[in-house]
């Protein structure tokens, strides 16, 4: 299994970012995923989540409303929209497979991570 993450970097309060994982080494279609982050001297977030068809999401708190995660299971990749960026939002974000289709089973692979910074 892996996953490759990119697309993040630098952007200005109130931009926009999309992140992308490429995913590989097994049936994406098969299972759910999330994008996770994990901000400097703190824990790991877990950001949001996708079922394997996509067509359901769950979101934390604090990205609900600004963030929109969707896959393309015909181009094995999962995406992460960002929009209204804050600095809060400043993190290395990581993308992740769950065990299985239930978005909320644990998550077992984790790809490197792209970061994420919101500064002006």
């Amino acid at each position: 299994v892996q996953l490759q993450a990119s697309g993040g970097g630098l952007v200005q309060p109130g931009g926009s970012l999309r992140l992308s994982c490429e995913a590989s080494g097994f049936t994406f279609s098969g299972y759910a995923m999330s994008w996770a982050r994990q901000a400097p001297g703190k824990g790991r977030e877990w950001v949001s989540r996708i079922n394997a068809r996509g067509g359901f999401t769950a979101y934390s708190d604090s990205v609900k409303g600004r963030f929109t995660i969707y896959r393309d299971n015909a181009k094995n990749t999962l995406y992460l929209q960002m929009n209204s960026l804050k600095p809060d939002d400043t993190a290395v974000y990581y993308c992740a497979r769950a065990r299985n289709d239930n978005i909320y089973s644990t998550y077992i692979y984790w790809g490197q991570g792209t970061q994420v910074t919101v500064s002006s």
